[in-house]
């Protein structure tokens, strides 16, 4: 897959894979083990990172965590988008793509992948691709993975055959980002914005390039970029390092250095002249306000006051941008976009408007915000909020392994790994004038790019520095101490149950408790209240879901901005939320910080104060996200066949809603209405809470007593049972005008819970069928032979408490493929219900699905959620347990029995949503 900027997170490098002859199908591998090499060369150590250089020139980074039973391995190729020539665009992530297609010591790399049953995938960026995967932790799952990166670096087909497939698939993605107006008006912003730089262009690509693509150029692209000197390697999580640099050595060392020259970009953008402007038509969404400028190259000493500037306008709800157009009402939320990049660089601010809202007056205000900096100078207090939240990113960041090796990426690409800490300590020491300067030396009329153009008498330019010399910069650079390690927990769901505490308090709830020693003693909770009744809880409207969005906005003794502050300064994230039957809180903190959170999780549950101000945000912000979705194909078919399949009636609270109605229940809505519902609802005597990692159990265990024991919902609480509807199979076609790409949406409802007997063997079987990194029957088909779908898959839910079940397919394709889409979908089923799976398959398929289980119950916050599910269930770990050995038993027979008995393909009830009435490419 490209990346996509509005993933990537305002901390710079945080997050929202030659000259040798290429090898082509009929090339024999050059053996990895009979070429002697030379001893790797120790470059650096910086806070726990060890740089290694090979004779080849492949940088390895070798980064030991043993606090999780994980390893992680991520490569990442120094070419991106920016390397493109005339006719090329796309090419780079058209061959991240095909470097999944194989080599000839690894025919399937995504099964290899899937195998090892973690998590795996690439991305496409502008200077840099990249390929990663995490796993449960052994020296054989490492060098597997190992093995194969060695191999497709300089091996991979790159074949005529597998370019035609999965240039469609591509064009499919493409398609897919086409649907989506406020990514396509960033990006034309973006593409007016350069006149020169290939930073100006889409990574995806122009959809012609894409279709045009010529397989001697992408293979010689193939063999310019993908080589040992212009890779970097990082290994990291529960390893030994010299055991693992050897393991590189014999596997990556005997890879020659190529001797061709790798040539440096040098197209420079000129100085911007005057603002610049760009209108987008499209059908659906809401209207929107962009405003661009360019800005210093990440690793430029100014880019972290930048960043810091940015935060002080862009943040909600404290930023410039959201007090002056979002507290107005003249816009629904803002949003900014920091591109990180090696060469001058570019910053977007933008603003979602209601419906009706007209441009003008909003444009001024968000250019005045943003632009009139000297009239309004920045303030210490602002800077200090952006500081604490910028590094508060950091922290969490930094603290967890995985995250820290894909946000490491975007450093490297940007000049080196080193950048990531010393962003850091460069936003630490930035001043309130460097930011003040920084401010009002990019953000200005003549840098803009937005609205429309206008001759101005005396430009007033921004001349942007290049790109300074970045191994002088990190050279010296040490850092700081490495962050102390974890324990090296056993995540088997027996430990588990070993090391978990449960307790009950004085009103009923419910804990579990797992204590244990964390990388940057990190702490993760989760607590669900459940209250209400079937009767109690029918025909509320939307007030339940805005009682449970308002608890963030206000109590009766923080503010809004306070509560964010307060949550920055205690490193803390927390998500909080409710609907008509219970409320959710997720918490990720650290040791020191947890009981100060869960203090002030139980303010904002107990004593939310419902600020007026704050509900008439909440319900523009809601309406306007239901504006944007009521028209995108996937949205239309799942809420279709959602009403369908649905036996709750209207007034339910479950009741099914589509955009529209939701959008007239959240305009009757009254402020009085949620403060009723939370005195008549809210309460603890139901809930349950569990806490994963570092933390003091007892001290713990008293202290959600004591915020919560006592707190009881004034109703009484049962459980709304789940139902199974019986349809008749249904055939729907749903037209969503000028949306480029259509959605397949397909249920099969399903009498069995998750106790039943055929459960665990149904369950694989739909693993093998839809589940799995692109390795199953409806990803060999759909995708990779026809390259018809960028996603396609299925999923298989079914209920703890009644036999209610629901198996779901889907696929994102061209909506003129509709017919060969659905052809392709059927018969896969079909051919698995007659045919059935096989022997080897099923090993495989067992395989990897034991491992993402075992891997998941390694998420900290995963772990807390299903704890406090369990307890709810009465349950412990010893169910994982169970199903794991019954899925380690299963017999194909038995898997194939399952599946015919369950599933009858002539019996789906399918849904299409596209623009099925669009002409056909070429026409």
């Amino acid at each position: 897959m490209r990346a996509t900027a509005l993933a990537l997170s305002t901390l710079l490098f945080a997050l929202p894979a030659f000259g040798q002859p290429a090898a082509h199908a009929s090339a024999k591998p050059v053996s990895l083990r009979r070429r002697p090499v030379p001893a790797p060369e120790k470059v650096t150590s910086v806070e726990g990172i060890t740089e290694y250089r090979l004779g080849n020139g492949l940088r390895v980074l070798l980064f030991p965590d043993g606090s999780k039973p994980t390893m992680t391995v991520n490569i990442t190729y120094l070419v991106g988008s920016r390397q493109e020539n005339y006719g090329e665009t796309g090419m780079a992530h058209l061959l991240e793509h095909l470097l999944f297609k194989g080599t000839p010591t690894h025919p399937d790399p995504t099964k290899t992948l899937t195998s090892l049953g973690g998590r795996a995938n690439g991305s496409t960026w502008y200077d840099r691709t990249n390929y990663f995967v995490s796993f449960p932790a052994s020296e054989g799952n490492l060098e597997v993975a190992l093995r194969l990166e060695a191999d497709r670096m300089v091996h991979s087909f790159i074949a005529r055959k597998d370019l035609d497939s999965e240039m469609t698939v591509v064009r499919n993605e493409f398609e897919s980002g086409e649907n989506d107006p406020e990514g396509v008006t960033l990006q034309r912003v973006q593409s007016v914005a350069f006149d020169w730089h290939n930073y100006g262009k889409d990574t995806i690509g122009a959809k012609s390039d894409i279709e045009h693509v010529d397989i001697p150029r992408l293979q010689a692209f193939y063999r310019q970029y993908y080589q040992p000197d212009n890779a970097v390697l990082l290994v990291a999580g529960r390893i030994d390092a010299a055991q693992t640099l050897a393991l590189v050595n014999q596997l990556f060392g005997s890879i020659p250095r190529p001797k061709r020259t790798l040539e440096r970009t040098y197209t420079a953008e000129p100085i911007q002249d005057g603002e610049r402007s760009v209108t987008v038509r499209r059908v659906g969404g809401t209207p929107l306000l962009v405003a661009g400028y360019h800005i210093p190259a990440s690793s430029d000493p100014d880019a972290p006051s930048v960043g810091l500037a940015i935060r002080i306008l862009a943040n909600t709800p404290s930023g410039r941008l959201h007090r002056a157009l979002v507290d107005t009402k003249l816009a629904s939320a803002v949003f900014e976009q920091q591109v990180s990049t090696l060469e001058p660089s570019f910053v977007t601010f933008g603003a979602n408007l209601p419906a009706s809202a007209k441009v003008g007056g909003p444009l001024d205000v968000l250019l005045n915000a943003i632009e009139h900096t000297s009239t309004a100078p920045f303030t210490a207090v602002e800077l200090d909020r952006a500081k604490s939240e910028a590094l508060s990113q950091f922290d969490l960041i930094s603290n967890e392994t995985a995250s820290l090796a894909i946000a490491l990426s975007e450093a490297m690409a940007a000049g080196d790994w080193r950048l990531f800490f010393l962003d850091r300590d460069r936003r630490e020491k930035a001043t309130l004038a460097d930011v003040q300067r920084v401010a009002e030396r990019y953000f200005k009329l003549s840098n803009r790019t937005v609205g429309i153009y206008l001759p101005t008498e005396n430009p007033d330019r921004s001349e942007v520095p290049l790109a300074g010399d970045v191994m002088a910069m990190v050279q010296d650079y040490r850092g700081r101490p490495p962050v102390e390690q974890g324990e090296a927990f056993d995540a088997s769901p027996a430990n588990i149950d070993a090391r978990t505490t449960r307790f009950t308090a004085p009103n009923g709830l419910k804990g579990a408790l797992l204590p244990k020693k964390t990388k940057g003693t990190l702490v993760s909770a989760e607590l669900t209240l459940r209250f209400g009744t079937e009767a109690a809880l029918s025909n509320l409207g939307q007030a339940p879901s805005l009682a449970g969005g308002m608890l963030s906005r206000g109590t009766a003794t923080h503010t809004r901005e306070q509560l964010t502050d307060e949550s920055d300064r205690l490193k803390a994230q927390i998500s909080i939320g409710g609907n008509a039957e219970g409320a959710h809180v997720s918490i990720t903190t650290v040791r020191e910080n947890l009981p100060a959170v869960l203090t002030l999780v139980a303010e904002m549950l107990r004593q939310p104060s419902f600020p007026a101000k704050e509900f008439e945000l909440l319900v523009g912000e809601r309406i306007t996200q239901n504006e944007e979705a009521k028209t995108e194909p996937q949205t239309v078919a799942t809420v279709a066949m959602d009403k369908y399949v649905s036996p709750y009636l209207s007034g339910s609270p479950r009741e099914v809603k589509s955009p529209d109605e939701t959008i007239s229940g959240l305009k009757a809505a009254k402020l009085e209405q949620l403060q009723a519902f939370h005195h008549a609802f809210y309460g603890a005597d139901h809930a349950t809470f569990a806490a994963v990692g570092d933390f003091d159990a007892a001290e713990v265990q008293a202290l959600v007593s004591r915020l919560f024991g006592d707190w009881k919902s004034a109703q009484p609480y049962v459980r709304i049972p789940g139902r199974l509807k019986s349809v008749k199979p249904l055939d729907q076609q749903l037209l969503t005008p000028d949306k480029a790409n259509a959605y397949f949406y397909s249920v099969y409802p399903i009498a069995m819970q998750d106790t039943d007997a055929d459960y665990a063997a149904f369950s694989l079987s739909n693993w093998l069928l839809g589940g799995g990194f692109l390795k199953s029957r409806l990803a060999d088909r759909v995708r990779k032979t026809d390259g018809l779908s960028y996603g396609v898959g299925s999923g298989f839910f079914a209920s703890s408490r009644e036999p209610v079940a629901r198996w779901l397919g889907y696929a994102i394709y061209n909506p003129t493929n509709v017919g060969k889409l659905e052809a392709a979908f059927r018969e896969v089923l079909a051919s698995a219900n007659t045919g059935g799976f096989g022997k080897e398959e099923l090993e495989d398929g067992r395989k990897a699905w034991l491992q993402n289980r075992e891997i998941s119950r390694t998420q900290d916050g995963a772990l807390a959620g299903k704890l406090s599910n369990y307890l709810d269930l009465g349950r412990t770990m010893a169910f994982d347990a169970d199903i794991d050995r019954r899925v380690q038993a299963l017999s194909v027979e038995q898997v194939n029995a399952a599946f015919r008995k369950y599933l009858d393909p002539a019996q789906l009830s399918v849904v299409k949503a596209g623009d099925f009435a669009a002409k056909k490419p070429g026409t």
